[in-house]
């Protein structure tokens, strides 16, 4: 089933208590399409980079199934960059720099050859974006997941509400989800959610799993305790690249296969904790994933 992505293909320098790196390969888009591309033979994407953006970079991306006829190079212009350091707990994290650069004035231009897609998924844009996103394809896609942030709900809550009403599935974390609603019980927080627009919530808590809310239904995903946590840095868009990347190849948007999605984004993001960036996405096999989907099946067994 054809997945489109539409977010940041970006630099990021990042530093841990584990170390720190120069400029390497980030985005929630690249996240995002690293990690269904493990499940798909293709994942086609729509970002925009500038003319410094590496051929090598670009080629390690075709080489997972990617497909980056949508992406676009602005010549003469830099690319997103951002840099972080995290602190010892790896919850917190302090922004460095965020230059803007060609994120200032992207507009989503969407290929002919992507206009067929079935799953769409919005990653982390102005919510103005994600609309033109949306209303840039000839036909509604089965499944519309999107992601936000605090920031937008500060900034442009009349255009997030907007586009919250267009999209299936929004996917937030605890803090975000508290603000959104203004309401601090979890449950209450997705029932006004939901009455927003989207149909689906999931709500991302980190290091103590993610919960999954549709209708009356509910469904906990635990996190996999790791012996050591090195870079937290994409972990959100890993885990909703696998969930997303899930339900396109088995092509079921019910309840209760968006469950196993669930465990197939936390299996996927517990991996991209493990080493820097997008390091250890790129070295995954199948047989990695399905150890690890069995260790948490065997974590939530009783």
């Amino acid at each position: 089933m054809s997945l489109l992505t539409i977010g940041t293909v970006a630099f990021d320098a990042l530093e841990t208590p584990y170390g720190k790196t120069d400029k390497i390969i980030g985005g929630s888009c690249t996240y995002i399409a690293l990690s269904s591309a493990f499940f798909l033979p293709k994942v086609n994407v729509v970002a925009v980079v500038g003319d410094d953006f590496p051929q090598a970079y670009m080629d390690t991306l075709t080489s997972k199934g990617i497909d980056l006829e949508g992406l676009q190079i602005k010549q003469g212009e830099k690319s997103f960059f951002w840099a972080g350091k995290y602190h010892n707990n790896m919850n917190s994290r302090d922004t460095l720099v965020t230059d803007l650069n060609v994120l200032a004035d992207f507009k989503p231009a969407i290929p002919a050859s992507y206009q067929d897609c079935e799953y769409l998924m919005l990653g982390n844009l102005t919510p103005q974006v994600q609309i033109e996103a949306i209303e840039g394809l000839a036909k509604r896609p089965k499944l519309i997941v999107m992601d936000t942030m605090n920031f937008w709900m500060d900034v442009a809550m009349d255009d997030l509400k907007r586009v919250l009403k267009m999209v299936d599935v929004l996917c937030i974390n605890d803090e975000e989800a508290r603000q959104l609603s203004e309401q601090y019980s979890l449950r209450t927080a997705a029932k006004l959610i939901m009455a927003m627009g989207p149909k689906t919530l999931i709500i991302k808590k980190g290091e103590h799993g993610a919960l999954l809310f549709q209708d009356q239904n509910m469904f906990y995903c635990p996190a996999l305790p790791l012996e050591e946590v090195f870079d937290p840095t994409g972990a959100g868009d890993t885990f909703v690249g696998g969930f997303i990347g899930y339900l396109a190849k088995t092509d079921d948007i019910s309840f209760e296969n968006m469950r196993k999605a669930i465990v197939y984004g936390s299996a996927m993001a517990s991996f991209c904790v493990e080493k820097f960036g997008t390091e250890r996405l790129l070295e995954i096999t199948d047989q990695d994933l399905e150890g690890r989907v069995n260790e948490f099946r065997e974590l939530a067994r009783f």
